[in-house]
């Protein structure tokens, strides 16, 4: 794969304008685990490998376990191995993500805010949208994972 344009650099600006968003979520609250956690999930739906290698290279170096990291994909299978807030966090972002499929229904919003509180929620929510966009960059003007670079 070879990288189309690199996007960050021939319009800083709009890149700046997502980096802005990137920070607010790093202030959050949110623990930087979940938010990667999400971050992962989203990009293996969206199928963006530049994202899936950094956000898994970003949670070995926090300190996840491998059994935990492989099974991100299948969490609904993990059983207790991902935390009721994890699982409220993944489920919100594959149905986010799937939005023009899901809609986003009432059970699973509610699902969502039974373990987050409305800023949390926002917050959180705001970390899968910022992912998504991300992911589309990363998918369209191809920008290649570390582990290809290195290859």
């Amino acid at each position: 794969m070879s990288n189309r344009i690199e996007y960050a650099k021939v319009s800083p600006e709009g890149f700046k304008a997502f980096g802005g968003v990137y920070v607010s979520v790093q202030k959050s609250g949110l623990l930087q685990e979940l938010v990667n956690l999400v971050h992962l999930r989203v990009s293996q739906i969206n199928g963006c490998a530049y994202c899936i290698d950094m956000h898994s290279r970003d949670l070995l170096k926090g300190g996840i376990a491998v059994d935990k990291l492989v099974l991100v994909a299948v969490w609904r299978d993990a059983g207790e191995l991902f935390s009721a807030r994890e699982r409220a966090a993944l489920a919100w972002a594959e149905t986010v993500t799937c939005i023009a499929e899901t809609a986003a229904p009432d059970a699973d919003y509610q699902a969502a805010a039974a373990e987050f509180n409305e800023k949390e929620l926002a917050d959180l929510t705001y970390a899968i949208g910022l992912m998504n966009a991300f992911n589309r960059f990363g998918i369209a003007f191809r920008t290649p994972p570390a582990a290809a670079a290195k290859a």
